[in-house]
């Protein structure tokens, strides 16, 4: 009889326990998918002192949008500050290809670069004509950018453009070892021969097309003060500024190829 009079109490109390597990169980889940979808700006809240949280990707299908990349080219000292303003104004994501000879007087305009959500590529240390140094020299050129990039950044890059767009096999060869790949342009201003902020708009209206690279150069006088033109007459027409990896997007890169 004691037995049976113990057993009603025991079985409660397995209840309880069992209760007691699936509800801790289930605020654990639910607590780690809160983690899981916790926004950027959560994140930077949550962020310790000094922490840098990357912004998050940008997702583009240029098989289903018309996506165009536009590219700069050189040292990032003044006015590359001024041209970020009026990239963040129009969403407009671009790629910069970098010397590396400079890069250290500028480290706020590199790190702002990647902060605002741009690609930043290796245009070697000194611009030289690539195909005309040596092996070794190509691979300090490029292996010196990238370790500055780096060191400011914390990503190394994954693209490079050969001075002039100036390449063969040798340096597709040594890109290769190097993990970079190469992309050249499809539309060029021309902006290095010419201060005329019309006829660099028109250059580039005129060459712009769907997946196009457009090359362009901040430090020449004519380029920044056309730029609001460039970005609102491409945004008309229906563009999406994009990376040149997001215009590569879902496929990556390959180290060593040429993309025009």
């Amino acid at each position: 009889m004691t037995t049976l009079k113990r057993r009603p109490r025991l079985l409660v109390l397995l209840t309880l326990a069992v209760v007691a597990v699936v509800t801790a169980t289930v605020v654990i889940v639910v607590r780690a998918n809160r983690m899981e979808t916790v926004s950027p700006g959560e994140q930077r809240d949550r962020a310790a002192p000094g922490a840098r949280i990357p912004p998050g990707p940008h997702q583009v299908d240029c098989r289903k949008v018309k996506c165009i990349a536009l590219t700069f080219d050189g040292n990032p000292g003044e006015p590359t500050d001024r041209l970020m303003d009026l990239l963040k104004q129009y969403k407009a994501p671009s790629t910069f290809f970098l010397e590396g000879r400079r890069i250290h007087e500028f480290p706020d305009v590199v790190r702002r670069m990647a902060e605002d959500g741009h690609e930043i590529g290796d245009h070697t240390w000194t611009h030289p004509v690539l195909t005309d140094a040596s092996d070794a020299r190509v691979r300090d050129e490029l292996r010196r950018t990238a370790r500055a990039i780096s060191h400011l950044t914390g990503s190394a890059p994954t693209l490079m453009r050969p001075p002039q767009g100036r390449t063969d096999d040798r340096v597709s060869r040594i890109s290769k070892e190097l993990g970079l790949a190469q992309v050249l342009w499809t539309v060029t201003a021309k902006d290095y021969a010419t201060d005329d902020t019309a006829l660099i708009t028109e250059r580039v209206l005129e060459g712009a097309d769907r997946d196009g690279i457009v090359l362009l150069h901040p430090l020449h006088k004519g380029t920044v003060p056309a730029m609001p033109s460039i970005l609102k007459a491409l945004g008309a027409r229906g563009y999406t500024f994009v990376t040149v990896s997001q215009l590569l997007a879902p496929s990556k890169a390959e180290p060593g190829t040429i993309y025009r």
